[in-house]
C-alpha cells in the first residue's frame, strides 16, 4: 500500500503543471464574470452599458456554456471611484464566487482593484482604462491589459502629428493617475521625435464643467499643438470650450483618448480633422461591420449607438478568457491566465494578438482623422483610417515596460 501511495504521489509530482490544472475542474460548477464599470457617469457611453452588452453578447456566442458549465455575467457602477470598485471586487469574489472581473474603466478604479485580484488569484480583464503602470511597475499575474494603454495612445498620435509639423505643445490635463501618465508618455514621444512641451494644466476629474480657464491658459501657451490628456465628456467639454473660445483657429487640438461616442456627441462640424489613435473601428471590414451592427440593433443598446474600443475590446476579452477556460479545462486562474498567454487572439478585433508576461495585449492599432461633413456619408461614418500601426510598434517591449513578475520570467 506504502509503495503504490508512492507512486501516485511521484507520478503527480511529475506531472506537467497544465495537467494538474485540468484536474480541477470548474469550481462551484459556474463561470461567472463580474463587468464593473461606469453606468451613469463620465464614462457610461464608451463603457457602461455598452459593455455589459459586449460582455453578454461574447457569453451568448459561446452557447452560455463553457466546460459543460454555465456561463453569468453580473454587472455594477463603480461610479468611478476606486474605494466603490475595491470593495465590490471583494465583495463579488468572497461572496459571489466571481471568477473574472471585466471593463473597470478608468486607471484609478483598475489600480484600486489590481491588489484584490492579486491576492485572491482572481483574473482582471481591463478593457478601459490607459495608465502603464498596470503592466508597469504595479503589475501583476492576474491581470490582462486588453485594449490600448497611454504608451500605444502617445505613441500613435503623438509621433504622427510632430512629423506633420506640430512641434510644440501644451496639454490640458486630467489630474488622476490616467492623465497624468498619457501626458508624461505623450510629452516623452514628443521630445524623442523633435518637439517640445511648453507646459501644461491639470482640472479636477471627474467634476469638472467649465473649461475656459485651462483653454485661455492654453490659448496663451503659444503651442501649435494643444494636447488633451483626458477622455470622455472631459475631451467632449474641452473642444467644446476650445471651438467657442476661438482656439481652434491658431492653434490645433490632438486628442489623446478619442472615442467615436465623443464625435457622434460633438458632430463633424467641430471634430473635424481631429487625429486620434485607436485600437478598433466599426468600419475597418466585413467581420467589424458584422459585429458592430449586430451590437447596434440589440435590443439591449438603448441608444442604438455603435461600439467604442473599448466596449469591442470587452467582447473579445471576454471570448478569450473563455477560449482558455475551454482549452484548460478549468476555471483556475493560474492555468486560465497560462492558456491567455499561449493562445494567439484572432477575431473581428484583432489578428495574432499576443498577451505578454506582463500582461499587456499587443495587437494592432489604427491612426484615424475624423472625417469632414462633406466626407461622411452618414451617422457614425466618421473615421478615415490613415495608418495601420503594427503590435510590435503600437506597444511598448516587453523590457521597456519594467514590470517585475515578466523581468523574473
Amino acid at each position: 500500500m506504502k509503495k503504490t501511495v508512492s507512486i501516485a504521489l511521484l507520478l503527480a509530482l511529475a506531472a506537467p503543471a497544465g495537467v494538474l490544472a485540468q484536474g480541477k475542474g470548474i469550481s462551484d460548477g459556474v463561470v461567472k464574470l463580474g463587468v464593473l464599470t461606469d453606468m451613469t457617469g463620465y464614462y457610461s457611453d464608451l463603457a457602461g452599458p455598452g459593455s455589459v452588452l459586449a460582455a453578454k453578447m461574447a457569453v451568448e456566442d459561446f452557447g452560455g456554456k463553457v466546460d459543460g458549465k454555465p456561463i453569468q455575467v453580473v454587472s455594477a457602477d463603480h461610479q468611478l471611484k476606486a474605494d466603490v470598485a475595491s470593495n465590490t471586487a471583494r465583495k463579488w469574489i468572497d461572496e459571489q464566487q466571481v471568477d473574472a472581473l471585466v471593463d473597470l474603466v478608468s486607471s484609478s478604479t483598475a489600480l484600486a482593484v489590481m491588489p484584490i485580484v492579486n491576492e485572491k488569484k482572481r483574473i482582471a480583464l481591463f478593457s478601459g482604462p490607459g495608465t502603464t503602470a498596470i503592466t508597469g511597475d504595479k503589475c501583476n499575474p492576474y491581470t490582462v491589459h486588453y485594449t490600448y494603454n497611454n504608451w500605444a495612445l502617445a505613441n500613435g498620435t503623438g509621433r504622427e502629428v510632430v512629423e506633420q509639423g506640430g512641434k510644440s505643445w501644451f496639454f490640458i490635463t486630467a489630474d488622476y493617475a490616467f492623465g497624468k501618465s498619457l501626458e508624461e508618455d505623450t510629452s516623452a514621444v514628443v521630445k524623442a521625435a523633435g518637439g517640445k512641451v511648453l507646459g501644461s494644466v491639470r482640472f479636477p476629474s471627474p467634476g469638472t464643467t467649465d473649461f475656459s480657464s485651462y483653454v485661455l491658459q492654453a490659448q496663451s501657451s503659444g503651442a501649435q499643438i494643444i494636447g488633451l490628456a483626458n477622455a470622455g465628456q472631459d475631451t467632449v467639454n474641452s473642444i467644446k470650450a476650445a471651438t467657442e473660445y476661438g482656439l481652434t483657429k491658431s492653434q490645433k487640438l490632438a486628442g489623446l483618448l478619442i472615442f467615436i461616442s465623443d464625435i457622434h456627441s460633438l458632430g463633424l462640424q467641430t471634430a473635424q480633422g481631429l487625429y486620434a489613435t485607436t485600437a478598433f473601428y466599426w468600419d475597418h471590414d466585413d467581420a467589424s461591420r458584422k459585429w458592430a451592427k449586430r451590437f447596434q440593433s440589440h435590443p439591449d443598446n438603448k441608444k442604438k449607438a455603435m461600439p467604442t474600443m473599448v466596449q469591442a475590446g470587452v467582447y473579445s476579452s471576454v471570448r478569450h478568457y473563455l477560449e482558455a477556460v475551454k482549452a484548460a479545462h478549468t476555471d483556475d486562474a493560474d492555468a486560465v491566465m497560462a492558456k491567455m498567454r499561449e493562445l494567439p487572439v484572432n477575431d473581428f478585433f484583432a489578428q495574432n494578438g499576443r498577451i505578454g508576461p506582463d500582461g499587456l495585449h499587443r495587437h494592432d492599432m489604427y491612426l484615424v482623422q475624423v472625417k469632414t461633413p462633406k466626407e461622411s456619408k452618414g451617422p457614425w461614418d466618421y473615421y478615415k483610417i490613415l495608418k495601420t500601426i503594427p503590435a510590435s510598434q503600437a506597444f511598448p517591449s516587453v523590457e521597456a515596460q519594467k514590470c517585475p513578475i515578466a523581468v523574473k520570467k
